[in-house]
């Protein structure tokens, strides 16, 4: 009887056995690690992401189209990559539908969000994240970096253009409300972004330091109040390379700033979730810090990840800098415990991360993903349809 009921729970026992280890263990790099995710070149594990694994022991790995060549690799080495690590690793893709699809070319596309909302139906958004969920689970992921929760402003469509709702911070709220459900639905763990809004935003920051000029009472009311109204069902949070003189009197990016990370996000709004920066790679921050400055400067801040998610040299420059600076203050390694076991003990609570990953994909269940998808584009397209019709009339 004992031994069958061994059976029975081997794979739940050792999830929570390795996630015990790693809070009761002296070794700083073990906490240091679970901060950093990750991407990397590659469509396979080779012996040096593996060595990588080993020795970083990340928190998370996140994927993109150069990593995705079909369902059945994708999940191969999302499997191989979580076989290596000591305890569940945050499996990412940034999959929002429309312009920012990474999966497009291997099952797919999504419709963008911008078509789901133009639809003109509610019930449409909780499908919209069911479906995206279903297929991101299908490969093997665990978190998707979505909804956006950015305003739909003159000063950013160039910029973000379909990835954002509307205007009306009540009716973006209303479409992520619906969409994480549907993530969850599928036992994915979403992510608002790009904390604390991109709306007023005329430059990219992939590429420079956005700089909102707003006063902090039109931010609270508009860009801050989805989060607001989302506080307590949004798994993580990403904070945006942008700036806001305004509110800070300066132009530190809000990744690094812990004015928002610290004081707004978790003291004003309340937020208990986990806080992860936007790609420290990206010129937004890189232009006004070095890595191991931005590293350091947003766990500084009060978050709890950073994503490094291209440079292999700077993915271990920053994980360098972290550890380094543990080392060297009493005050920094507290701030690096905290956040690691913040994200251990969500490890073990989020269903996305206890649930066992599934088996690869069949290429029948493939079919069905595509159809599901093309079938909800096609009653996505008719509805649309059918409103502008009704307009004209």
């Amino acid at each position: 009887m004992a031994t069958r009921t061994s059976t029975r729970t081997s794979t739940r026992t050792s999830t929570r056995t390795a996630i015990r280890a790693v809070i009761r263990t002296p070794e700083l790099r073990a906490l240091a690690g679970q901060l950093l995710t990750f991407g990397f070149d590659g469509t396979e594990l080779s012996g040096e992401l593996r060595s990588e694994l080993m020795t970083l022991k990340p928190g998370g790995i996140i994927l993109f189209a150069r990593n995705i060549v079909t369902p059945q690799q994708t999940h191969r080495l999302l499997k191989a990559a979580q076989k290596v690590s000591e305890t569940p690793l945050f499996r990412c893709v940034d999959m929002e539908g429309g312009t920012v699809d990474r999966l497009a070319n291997v099952t797919d596309p999504a419709p963008s969000v911008q078509e789901v909302v133009e639809a003109g139906h509610k019930r449409f958004f909780r499908e919209h994240g069911r479906l995206i969920g279903n297929e991101v689970r299908a490969l093997g992921f665990n978190v998707d970096f979505a909804p956006v929760l950015d305003l739909r402003f003159e000063a950013s469509l160039a910029v973000l253009g379909p990835r954002t709702v509307s205007a009306d911070p009540k009716a973006t709220a209303a479409y992520a409300r619906e969409f994480l459900r549907g993530l969850k639905d599928a036992g994915i763990a979403g992510c608002g972004k790009h904390f604390p809004g991109l709306g007023e935003g005329k430059l990219d920051s992939h590429r420079a330091l956005p700089v909102v000029h707003k006063s902090w009472k039109a931010l609270w009311n508009e860009d801050l109040l989805p989060y607001r109204l989302l506080a307590r069902q949004l798994p993580l949070v990403m904070v945006a390379h942008c700036a806001f003189p305004e509110v800070t009197g300066d132009s530190v990016p809000a990744s690094i700033s812990k004015k928002w990370i610290a004081d707004v996000l978790r003291k004003k709004i309340g937020y208990s979730g986990l806080v992860v920066s936007d790609d420290l790679e990206m010129g937004g921050v890189l232009n006004v810090a070095s890595i191991e400055e931005a590293a350091i400067g947003t766990i500084e801040a009060g978050a709890d990840m950073y994503l490094v998610c291209h440079n292999r040299e700077l993915v271990h420059r920053a994980w360098e800098a972290i550890l380094r600076e543990a080392k060297r203050s009493s005050r920094f390694r507290t701030k690096v415990e905290t956040a690691a076991r913040r994200i251990l003990a969500a490890k073990k609570r989020w269903p996305a991360l206890r649930t066992k990953m599934a088996a690869a994909p069949s290429e029948a269940a493939v079919d069905r993903i595509r159809q599901k998808l093309w079938v909800f584009d096609e009653e996505i397209r008719l509805a649309t349809n059918e409103k502008v019709a009704a307009v004209s009339l």
